[in-house]
């Protein structure tokens, strides 16, 4: 699977599940929809599953995560996470333009 294709079944997938959902993609990176676009994050380390850095997907992770991102893809498995939903309730409206 190539970059553009797991990105398009990550954003068809979570625009089907209410806000604040993740696609747990590793043990320390997920994946959730924030009304536009899908946006990756790391997790902390300590455990806590709270979100500590967006990033984007093209800088460096693709090449080295493109493995189990595929393998994810077989058997997808998502988490709903009040941090991200606290996030999204507070955000304002999208303008398109």
């Amino acid at each position: 699977m190539n970059q553009k294709d797991f990105e398009q079944h990550v954003s068809m997938l979570l625009r089907d599940f209410p806000p604040g959902t993740t696609a747990d993609l590793d043990d320390g990176i997920v994946a959730y929809w924030n009304g536009n676009a899908v946006v990756y994050a790391f997790l902390c380390e300590d455990g806590s599953g709270l979100v500590v850095e967006e990033f984007d997907l093209n800088d460096f992770v693709w090449s080295e995560f493109d493995a189990q991102f595929t393998k994810w893809s077989a058997a997808p498995k998502f988490s709903a996470r009040a941090e991200v939903a606290g996030w999204l309730m507070d955000a304002p409206p999208y303008e398109a333009g």
